[in-house]
């Protein structure tokens, strides 16, 4: 069993940046992080290994987004910059026994998700 905690989402100005974390317990999975507008089909986002390498990234956030992990607190990051209004959402962290991409249904274990809101 894996528990996935958020923190670190909140309301900024586009152009502005924030620092999304996630904490597991227990195993180390690979993990995502996706979002999701209401009404909307559940996004990618970026994905990282058990071991914290070869990040992955939605095209949306290449360049702007990037992922990374503290293995020893089994923590995992996303540095998000050049925030945009397109960019809010509800995040959420999930974790894998076999993925760090985008396929959604290859995640076992799911966070509870944080608010970002950008206002332009």
């Amino acid at each position: 069993q894996v528990h996935l905690v958020e923190s670190g989402g909140g309301l900024v100005q586009a152009g502005d940046s924030l620092r999304l974390s996630c904490v597991a317990s227990g195993r180390a999975y690979h993990v995502g992080w996706f979002r999701q507008a209401p009404d909307k089909e559940r996004e990618f986002v970026a994905g990282i290994t058990s071991t914290g390498s070869q990040p992955f990234y939605a095209d949306s956030v290449k360049g702007r987004f990037t992922i990374s992990r503290d293995t020893a607190k089994n923590t995992i990051f996303l540095q998000m910059d050049s925030l945009k209004p397109e960019d809010t959402d509800i995040y959420s962290c999930a974790a894998s026994k076999v993925a760090w991409k985008g396929n959604r249904r290859l995640y076992d274990y799911w966070g509870q998700g944080i608010q970002v809101t950008v206002s332009s």
